[in-house]
């Protein structure tokens, strides 16, 4: 008999969020991997808002998994929120439950500490958001950096932004934050938008996930999830003129399940904190011109229709 594998401890660090949301059931939902904590911080809406989401969404399986509330504001610069995506809520759309329970009393940073500490050369941390809880963590204890297995992070973009023309909206966030978590020698894995924007949740790969709630017996999670892509939606298709709102976050999660699914390569990545019009932008070296050491793998390629088929067995599952 083969043995099983081992569970890889994970943290979700973000700021819930559709995408983020979809993301914390993903991991949930994916044996691979075992979720230490959710740790949340100011980002699509403010900090409150995003805890609250947190537990809305783990209230919703009845996961007892513990959310550690983090960062509110970024390190030097001025906070900016989303609720033109996201609505009021930061998850507008769909009837949610309210939470059964409460944050822990223990900052998301010094959470992010303790387990790695705990766990030395296992934990991966997975933030969707801005990058201020894992930075926090790592001016506060150096000594993790190289105790720290990966970060797998939503944010960036190899080419255009999506908040200014040069920046992502996780990286302007706090761009600070950011330039930490590339120079702290973490192996990093970035997805950027150049990679998201090929996860698009069209109607058709929305419909199978709208029907797992149909099966006898099923849990509400199809449905609330496309009621969330749904509102998700509406954005991208007043801006963009696209069939429906990319799946940024829960890429990240994916890729731990089934990275056949991604291409990367490995490059010199900097970010750009001047506070010019440029502020934010992640300076990929993708033809290594600078000469300079990878510190990042940067997606490229999405296998998008494998994806959402993985997404949406997963979800299933709930």
């Amino acid at each position: 008999m083969a043995p099983t594998p081992a569970l890889r401890p994970v943290i979700l660090d973000g700021d819930p969020g559709h995408d983020d949301s979809v993301n914390i059931l993903l991991a949930h939902a994916s044996p691979e991997v075992q979720v230490l904590g959710v740790t949340t911080t100011f980002g699509n809406v403010g900090l409150d808002r995003t805890t609250h989401n947190a537990l809305t969404t783990l209230a919703l399986i009845g996961a007892s998994t513990p959310v550690y509330a983090g960062a509110d504001r970024p390190l030097l610069v001025a906070r900016l929120s989303a609720e033109s995506v996201h609505g009021q809520t930061g998850l507008d759309g769909p009837l949610l439950p309210a939470p059964t329970r409460q944050a822990e009393a223990l900052h998301a940073a010094l959470f992010i500490i303790r387990e790695v500490r705990a766990r030395p050369g296992q934990v991966t941390l997975l933030p969707t958001g801005p990058l201020t809880n894992v930075a926090l963590a790592l001016r506060l204890a150096p000594d993790i950096a190289p105790l720290i297995q990966q970060i797998v992070w939503m944010g960036g973009s190899l080419d255009v932004g999506n908040w200014t023309p040069a920046a992502e909206f996780n990286a302007l966030c706090d761009p600070h934050a950011a330039q930490i978590v590339f120079g702290s020698g973490v192996p990093v894995v970035m997805f950027g938008l150049n990679a998201t924007h090929q996860a698009i949740a069209t109607p058709e790969r929305i419909a199978p996930i709208r029907a797992l709630s149909d099966r006898p017996g099923a849990s509400a999670v199809g449905e609330v999830v496309a009621g969330l892509l749904e509102f998700f939606a509406e954005h991208h298709r007043e801006r963009y003129g696209w069939e429906g709102g990319p799946l940024h976050d829960p890429l990240t999660c994916a890729y731990l399940i089934a990275p056949e699914l991604f291409g990367t390569q490995a490059m010199y990545v900097e970010v750009d904190t001047s506070g010019g019009p440029s502020s934010g932008r992640t300076n990929c070296d993708l033809w290594n011109l600078t000469g300079r050491a990878p510190n990042a793998e940067v997606a490229l390629n999405v296998d998008s229709d494998g994806f959402y088929r993985l997404l949406t067995e997963r979800l299933g599952r709930l």
